[in-house]
C-alpha cells in the first residue's frame, strides 16, 4: 500500500523541483510508473474480505479497483492538461501538478484507510484540491460561484457524519471498518441506528449526487477545467459510493421504509437526469447530468442490500469513470479548437476532425450500454440486482437505458453528424490527445474480458 502511497506523495516536491523543460514529461512517466505498479492489486483474486499492509491501510476488492482507477487518471490528468498550461507561467505549471498530486493521495488514503474517522478526514481533505482546481483553473467567469457550490453542499451535509461517526466511537469505543465488520454496531443502539445511518447517507448521496442534492455538480463540471472534471466525474463521485458501501458494515441498513423512498428518488431521479441531458445547450452539463442518472443507478443498486447489487455498482462505477472521463476529454479537445462548448457551435467535426470521429463514436456506444461492453454488463447486473427485490423496479431502470441510449446518439449526431460552420478552420488532432483517449477505452476493452477483476466476491 505505502508503495504507492509515499511515491505519489513524492510527486509533490518533484513538480516542484524538475526542469521546467521536462516538467510534463518526467511528471507523466512517474505517474504512468505508479500507475503501473498499483496493478499489483489485481493479482490477488481470492484474498478474502480484506488484506491488510498494516494497522492503518487495507485493500480488498471493493477498494483495489477504485484505487487502480484513480492511479490510472493521474498521468491523464496531466495529459489533458498540458494544452490549457502551454502558456502559462512555469510557477503556475508546478503549483497544478503538485495540486494533483495533493488530490491523488488524499483519495488514495480515503480508498484504503480502516478507520471511519480517518476516512472522513480524508473525504474531506479531497474539497481543499478540487476547489482550487475549479477556482483557479477555471476558464468561465462563475467559477467562484461553482466553487462555493462544491464547497456549501458537501460541508453542510458531511457535518451531520461527523457527529454521526462520534456518537458511534462513543458508543462503541471505536470506528474500525474491520472490527465493524467482523460485529456491526448494534449492541445498545436501538432507534438511534436509524438516525446514525441517515446522518452518514446524507453526506454519501450528496456527493454521488442524488437528484435533488445535484445542483453543484452541473456547475462545477462546466466551470472546472478538463483535469477537475475528469477527477470529479472518475474519481470524486465514487466516494460516495464507496462510503455506502463502508457503512453498510458499521451500520447495517435498517428497515424497508427507509430504503423503499431513497430508491424509488434514486430511479425517478435517475429519468429525470436523463431527460434534463436532451435539454442542455452545454456540451459537458450534458456529460454532467448523464453522470447523475448513472450514480442514480448506483445508489439504487446498492440500496438493494444484496451480493449483486454491490456487484453491479462496482462495475458501473469503474465503467462509469472511464467512460465520462473519456467524454469530458472529448469535449475539452473540441472547446480547445472551437472555443466553445455550445452544441450548435461545435457542430460537424467529423469533416473538421475525422480521426476524433471514431473516439466520440466509442465514447458515445459505451456510454449508452452498447454490448459487449463494461457499461452493458453493468446494466444487466443492476436489472438483475433489482427485479427480485421489487419486480416493478425493471420498468424505470429499461425506461433510463432507453433515454440514455437516446441521448448518447443525440450528442454524437448534433457534434459529429451535421454540417459545420461555414467559417470553422480548426488544426488537426494530436498524437497526445489520441494516447490520452487511447488509454481511457483501451481499459474499458480489456475489463470487458474479466469482469471478474470488479467484482467483490
Amino acid at each position: 500500500m505505502l508503495k504507492i502511497i509515499l511515491p505519489t506523495m513524492m510527486l509533490i516536491p518533484t513538480a516542484a523541483l524538475l526542469h521546467p523543460r521536462f516538467l510534463f514529461t518526467a511528471y507523466t512517466t512517474l505517474a504512468f510508473l505508479l500507475a503501473t505498479s498499483s496493478l499489483s492489486w489485481l493479482s490477488r483474486p481470492n484474498m478474502g474480505m480484506f488484506a491488510h499492509t498494516s494497522h492503518t491501510f487495507m485493500i480488498d476488492m471493493v477498494s483495489a479497483p477504485l484505487m487502480i482507477m484513480s492511479s490510472w487518471l493521474l498521468p491523464l490528468m496531466a495529459l489533458a492538461s498540458q494544452y490549457r498550461l502551454m502558456n502559462e507561467p512555469t510557477i503556475n505549471q508546478r503549483f497544478f501538478l503538485a495540486t494533483i498530486a495533493v488530490l491523488q493521495t488524499a483519495i488514495l488514503i480515503t480508498f484504503s484507510t480502516t478507520d471511519l474517522m480517518m476516512f472522513y478526514i480524508a473525504f474531506e481533505t479531497t474539497l481543499l484540491p478540487t476547489m482550487v482546481l475549479i477556482t483557479r483553473w477555471g476558464a468561465q467567469a462563475d467559477r467562484l460561484e461553482a466553487g462555493s457550490y462544491f464547497i456549501f453542499y458537501t460541508l453542510a451535509s458531511s457535518l451531520p457524519m461527523l457527529v454521526a461517526l462520534l456518537y458511534l466511537h462513543n458508543t462503541c469505543t471505536h470506528t474500525s471498518i474491520t472490527l465493524f465488520f467482523l460485529q456491526p454496531a448494534t449492541t445498545e443502539l436501538h432507534w438511534e441506528m436509524h438516525l446514525l445511518w441517515l446522518a452518514c447517507m446524507a453526506a454519501f448521496l450528496v456527493k454521488l449526487p442524488l437528484y435533488g442534492v445535484h445542483l453543484w455538480l452541473p456547475k462545477a463540471h462546466v466551470e472546472a477545467p478538463i483535469a477537475g472534471s475528469m477527477v470529479l466525474a472518475a474519481i470524486l463521485l465514487k466516494l460516495g459510493g464507496y462510503g455506502i458501501i463502508r457503512l453498510s458494515t458499521a451500520i447495517p441498513a435498517p428497515s424497508t421504509a427507509l430504503i423503499t423512498p431513497l430508491m424509488a428518488l434514486a430511479l425517478w431521479g435517475s429519468i429525470m437526469a436523463n431527460i434534463i441531458c436532451f435539454r442542455q445547450p452545454d456540451l459537458k452539463s450534458m456529460i454532467a447530468y448523464s453522470s447523475v442518472s448513472h450514480m442514480a443507478m448506483v445508489i439504487a443498486t446498492l440500496m438493494s442490500n444484496t451480493p449483486l447489487g454491490l456487484t453491479s455498482a462496482m462495475v458501473l462505477m469503474i465503467a462509469h469513470g472511464l467512460t465520462s472521463s473519456a467524454l469530458f476529454c472529448l469535449a475539452n479537445i473540441a472547446y480547445e479548437r472551437t472555443h466553445t462548448r455550445i452544441l450548435v457551435l461545435t457542430a460537424g467535426l467529423q469533416l473538421t476532425l475525422p480521426l476524433l470521429t471514431t473516439w466520440w463514436l466509442m465514447a458515445a456506444l459505451m456510454n449508452m450500454a452498447l454490448p459487449p461492453t463494461t457499461n452493458m454488463l453493468a446494466e444487466l447486473l443492476a436489472m438483475l440486482a433489482m427485479y427480485p427485490w421489487a419486480p416493478a423496479t425493471i420498468l424505470p431502470i429499461l425506461l433510463n437505458t432507453v433515454l440514455t441510449a437516446s441521448y448518447s446518439l443525440y450528442m454524437f449526431i448534433t457534434t459529429i453528424r451535421t454540417t459545420p460552420m461555414p467559417t470553422m478552420q480548426l488544426h488537426p488532432s494530436h498524437t497526445r490527445e489520441h494516447l490520452l483517449l487511447t488509454l481511457h477505452i483501451l481499459p474499458l476493452m480489456m475489463l470487458i474480458t474479466c469482469p471478474t477483476l470488479l467484482t467483490p466476491f
